[in-house]
């Protein structure tokens, strides 16, 4: 596998991410005695940063490998709005297809960070479907996008937070799909039957469970298969991508008449923080999809590269030149 060849190309590849966009902000400080109000620790904070969250770090993930990403959302005309778009344009990514609302909140979470160990998370967000009338103005910006360019993969990214809606899935999915664009899906639990159609879903363990309501004690091949039979046949959907956390990945491609299945083992790595990769698996998958590689490479290469993002404190993008020597290490 020519992965220096592969690399190069993902520069060229843009890609549209639909969904819920939001600031992860980060109060980093030292913890050096316990609070006489009550029995709870005292972070005295030294730095406090601001990053794109959700599927704004989606799209720092392919920015990361090269690509130009395209970030669609709606968000509230608040000061964390502006602090989300200030954000956007210090990455050189466009606010063009960014919806502003006024009654609804920019989702943020906060993370107060003690002696580099998250204490706590503060969500200020509502989970709130968008009305008909922000709905309407969203789908006529996508709609825009897909006049206007050439789009190489459409990433629904998706955390329940009600921007994606069953319009704006149903709608999207019915023009990428008359343009021949590959369609790949983030899962959460709300939208989870409603993705159909599409190119790829990627749903990790407890999602895969929750979203076809079944159980089962260790994700075996064989589960791992009925279960992406189940999906395939109840949603058209014509890629499997399971995340499995310590247990690897599975990866089935119903695409061609013979099915091509593949479970990988976890790379063994320090954990630090899993937060966020599965926003990288998305990512760099969707790139390798685009440029139509195998199943097996696609899952290789997401597998490492969520990986070594889980070496970092904090959601963090993945990190192009060392994903690259990893695979070829490998």
């Amino acid at each position: 596998m020519d992965y220096k060849d592969i690399f190069q190309k993902f520069n060229n590849l843009n890609v549209v991410v639909i969904g819920d966009i939001m600031v992860d902000s980060y109060q980093w400080g030292k913890v050096e005695r316990i609070s006489p109000e009550a029995p709870v620790p005292i972070c005295a904070v030294t730095k406090i940063e601001n990053r794109l969250g959700g599927a704004g770090n989606v799209a720092l993930n392919l920015k990361a490998m090269g690509a130009n990403p395209i970030l669609c959302s709606v968000i509230g005309e608040d000061s964390n709005g502006e602090n989300l778009l200030h954000l956007m344009q210090q990455e050189g990514m466009t606010t063009d297809y960014i919806l502003q609302s006024t009654d609804r909140p920019t989702t943020t979470k906060t993370r107060i960070i003690g002696n580099n160990s998250q204490m706590l998370r503060i969500d200020n967000e509502s989970i709130e479907t968008l009305d008909r009338k922000e709905e309407t103005a969203f789908l006529k910006r996508i709609e825009s996008l897909f006049s206007k360019m050439k789009i190489d993969v459409v990433i629904f990214q998706d955390y329940d937070k009600g921007v994606i809606t069953e319009r704006v899935i149903t709608t999207t999915t019915s023009q990428a799909n008359k343009k021949n664009i590959p369609i790949t899906v983030d899962p959460k639990h709300r939208n989870f039957s409603l993705y159909k159609d599409v190119t790829m879903f990627k749903p990790n363990l407890k999602e895969l469970k929750e979203g076809l309501k079944i159980e089962f004690d260790k994700p075996t091949q064989e589960n791992l298969e009925n279960a992406s039979l189940l999906l395939k046949d109840k949603q058209r959907i014509e890629k499997v991508f399971i995340t499995l956390s310590e247990y690897g990945v599975f990866f089935a491609d119903y695409s061609k008449k013979q099915a091509k299945v593949v479970l990988l083992p976890a790379n063994v790595r320090k954990i630090a923080d899993v937060s966020g990769a599965g926003d990288t698996v998305i990512s760099v998958a969707s790139l390798c999809l685009a440029l139509d590689i195998e199943p097996k490479e696609i899952a290789k290469i997401s597998n490492l590269a969520g990986g070594l993002v889980c070496e970092e404190v904090g959601v963090v993008p993945i990190n192009k030149d060392r994903l690259y020597r990893e695979l070829l290490a490998l």
